[in-house]
């Protein structure tokens, strides 16, 4: 874990109409940059690309996953979510190159697994005729569009407040370069070019400086990472933040709900579409919303990151990592066990490995250290309502 000066300092990127570029740092507090965006080029959601995913080039080892956190991370918390309203408010945002829907019902198989040795399922949201993705919890999560240099691209992030996004840091910032994209707009269950709740413009962004300048603690710099998670204060809709709409998840820290041996049932949504030497390999073009299932292990080797099987890829970061998802049942002569709140983030996508047969992704892990601190200061200056 890091010292507490790495605790402290985060980072805040405030998006405004107008104004001139300030960076100001603060120590024990926040590092704040105003971003005139007035003349930069709008989104382009028709032809915006899958964010890389970020790339290691080691492969975690049986050795390595049979250990404990190496540091204990403290008293485990939990921050619950919301349902919201369920109204639509459809946009059109582009016509994609190739619409995912399922002809034919997919024929039951066993769990998938790479050569990294964790099994897993990757499908669809939605079932063939159904309309699940338009239920809590799965339209709380959606595409965060934005522009890097040169082009847009996207990622995917979940409401954790009424007007909160938690995304992964490089879908914000470039690692230790301090330099930040640009543009964030999230639209919640977007579906094939469209927007079925709308499409929210950021205010403001913010990761830890740690990630911000590069010092942040690395299994491998850049990559693997503790604190590759960010949060982005969004605006308003015809009065309503999109949590006040689609509803919003909760948020747990310090391994809650994983066991002793630091195992927890790990559900990933994401976006994802992947182009290798030119050519396409995508889960639906990336325009269909995709669930994982898998065990998540934390690995002390790996900057105690969270390591699951998965086949999602570029467009997947910041996807969020929930477990106990879904409606809990009513229960008659029984008790819930521990950490039982449901749908509950406790990671964003992060990264994965070079070799695509592997089929495994990482998150950096929440903690005190960074999601509820993200949370906590960009809930104290945001409007009110957005928390």
């Amino acid at each position: 874990m890091k010292n507490s000066k790495h605790r402290a300092l985060l980072l805040l990127a405030s998006v405004a109409a107008i104004g001139a570029t300030t960076e100001s740092v603060f120590a024990g507090g926040t590092t704040t940059a105003s971003r005139v965006q007035s003349g930069l080029a709008p989104v382009d959601f028709a032809n915006a690309k899958p964010m890389p995913l970020p790339r290691s080039s080691t492969t975690a080892n049986l050795a390595q996953l049979a250990k404990p956190p190496a540091v204990a991370f403290g008293p485990p918390g939990v921050s619950p979510g919301g349902q919201g309203s369920g109204i639509q408010s459809p946009v059109q945002l582009s016509k994609p190159a190739f619409i995912g829907e399922a002809a034919t019902p997919p024929a039951v198989i066993n769990e998938e697994g790479g050569t990294g040795g964790i099994p897993y399922t990757t499908s669809q949201v939605k079932a063939v005729g159904d309309n699940t993705q338009f239920y809590y919890p799965f339209r709380a999560a959606g595409r965060l569009f934005f522009n890097i240099p040169g082009e847009s691209a996207w990622c995917t992030a979940g409401l954790v407040k009424p007007g909160l996004i938690v995304t992964a840091a490089h879908c914000v910032a470039n690692f230790g370069k301090q330099q930040f994209y640009s543009g964030w707009t999230f639209v919640p269950d977007y579906k094939n070019g469209n927007a079925p709740y709308g499409t929210y413009t950021a205010i403001q962004a913010r990761v830890k400086t740690s990630y911000y300048n590069g010092t942040d603690p690395c299994e491998q710099s850049g990559v693997v990472c503790q604190d590759d998670v960010a949060v982005i204060l969004l605006n308003k809709v015809n009065n309503q933040y999109p949590g006040n709409v689609v509803g919003w998840f909760g948020y747990g820290w310090n391994g809650y709900s994983f066991n002793s041996q630091s195992q927890a049932l790990i559900t990933q949504l994401g976006y994802t579409e992947n182009f290798v030497d030119g050519v396409e390999y995508a889960l639906d073009g990336g325009n269909l919303q995709e669930r994982t299932d898998s065990q998540g292990q934390t690995v002390s080797g790996l900057s105690n990151n969270t390591l699951i099987g998965s086949l999602q890829s570029n467009g997947s970061s910041g996807g969020p990592w929930v477990v106990n998802l879904g409606q809990p049942p009513v229960l008659t002569n029984i008790n819930f066990g521990t950490a039982a709140d449901h749908n509950i983030i406790v990671g964003v996508t992060s990264w994965g490995y070079n070799d695509a047969s592997v089929k495994e992704q990482g998150a950096s892990p929440f903690t005190t250290g960074n999601i509820t601190k993200l949370v906590s200061d960009e809930c104290a200056v945001a409007p009110a309502g957005a928390c």
